[in-house]
C-alpha cells in the first residue's frame, strides 16, 4: 500500500540524518583531538570534570565537545583574577593516565599545552581512576534501569588504584617541572560531596554508601597529598577546607543528586569559586 511505502520511506530518511549527524559528530571529536594543543599560555589547567566546570555556564570556546568544559570551572576564574592568559586542557571523564599518555576520545596528553611560558599549572584529578562520582551516582540510584542492566554495581575500589593516582601524579608534577621550569604547580583535591559523617535526605544514598564513599574521597586527597610531598608540589586540600560545604551544608559548594542546574555530585557555582579562591590564597602565602 501506498501508505506502508510512505512510513518505509520516512523511516528510511530518518535513519539517514541521524547516521549522518552521528558520522558529523564523531569527524568533529577527531578533529578536535586531534589538534596540538597551544602552548604560549601562563597558566595550565589539567583534570577531570571537578576542574572542566561541567554544566556551570557557556562552553569554553575551541574545546572539545566530549570535555564539557565551560567557562564557569575554577580554571577560568583564576586566570582572570590572576590576569594570565589561560590554556584550559581540563576534561570530564579523564584519568591520571589521560592527563599522561593521553587516549581520552582521540585526545593527546594533556601535559602537550604546558611550554615554557607556563608560570603556574594546577592538577584537579584522580576521581575517575578510582570511580569515585560513579559511585555515587549509583549509590543515589539515579542511574536509569539499562545502566543497572549494563554496568551493574561499581566493584569496590582497589587500595593499589590510591597507589597508582599518587605515582601518577608525581610523574605528572615532574614532567610539567621539565617542561616549564618557572612554573608554580598546585595539586588540588576534590571538594567533598559528604557531611564528615552520616548521611542526609539531600543525598539520597544510605548511611553505609555514604561511608564508603566518604572513606574512597579521603583516600583520594591523602594520595594526592602525598604526591604534592614527594614532588614538591603545591597541596590545596579542598577535601579539608571545604569539609562543611558538603550537599547536606546550608552552604554547599557540591550538587546534589538531581539539582536544579549543573551536574549531580559536581561543583556548583560557588565550589568552583571556592577552589579558585583557596588556591589563589595558596599561592599568595607561598610567595
Amino acid at each position: 500500500m501506498a501508505w506502508r511505502r510512505t512510513a518505509r520511506a520516512i523511516l528510511l530518511g530518518t535513519i539517514c540524518v541521524i547516521a549522518a549527524l552521528i558520522g558529523a559528530v564523531l569527524i568533529v571529536i577527531v578533529v578536535q583531538g586531534k589538534r596540538k594543543p597551544d602552548t604560549s599560555g601562563q597558566y595550565v589547567a589539567m583534570g577531570s570534570s571537578f576542574a572542566a566546570g561541567i554544566g556551570l555556564g557557556p562552553h569554553a570556546p575551541g574545546s572539545p565537545l566530549v570535555c564539557m568544559r565551560t567557562t564557569g570551572g575554577y580554571p577560568h576564574l583564576l586566570a582572570r583574577d590572576l590576569a594570565l592568559s589561560l590554556v584550559d586542557m581540563t576534561c570530564s571523564g579523564s584519568t591520571t593516565d589521560h592527563i599522561l599518555d593521553g587516549g581520552q576520545m582521540f585526545l593527546g596528553p594533556q601535559l602537550d599545552a604546558i611550554g615554557p611560558a607556563a608560570r603556574l599549572v594546577t592538577i584537579t584529578t584522580g576521581g575517575n581512576d578510582i570511580g569515585y562520582i560513579g559511585g555515587l551516582i549509583h549509590a543515589s540510584a539515579k542511574v536509569s534501569a539499562i545502566d543497572h542492566a549494563l554496568v551493574g554495581k561499581p566493584p569496590p575500589v582497589d587500595p593499589r588504584a590510591f597507589d597508582k593516582v599518587t605515582g601518577n601524579l608525581v610523574r605528572i608534577v615532574k614532567e610539567a617541572r621539565r617542561r616549564a621550569p618557572l612554573a608554580r604547580i598546585v595539586l588540588a583535591s576534590y571538594p567533598p560531596a559528604l557531611p564528615p559523617s552520616g548521611s542526609c535526605p539531600a543525598l539520597g544514598i544510605s548511611d553505609d554508601a555514604a561511608a564508603k564513599a566518604r572513606d574512597a574521597a579521603d583516600h583520594l586527597a591523602a594520595a594526592t597529598r602525598k604526591a604534592a610531598r614527594l614532588s614538591d608540589a603545591l597541596f590545596v586540600d579542598m577535601n579539608i577546607i571545604g569539609a562543611e560545604h558538603g550537599v547536606c551544608s546550608a552552604d554547599p559548594w557540591i550538587n546534589g543528586p538531581a539539582p536544579r542546574t549543573g551536574v549531580p555530585f559536581h561543583p556548583n557555582a560557588e565550589g568552583a569559586q571556592a577552589v579558585a579562591d583557596a588556591i589563589r590564597a595558596s599561592l599568595d602565602r607561598s610567595r
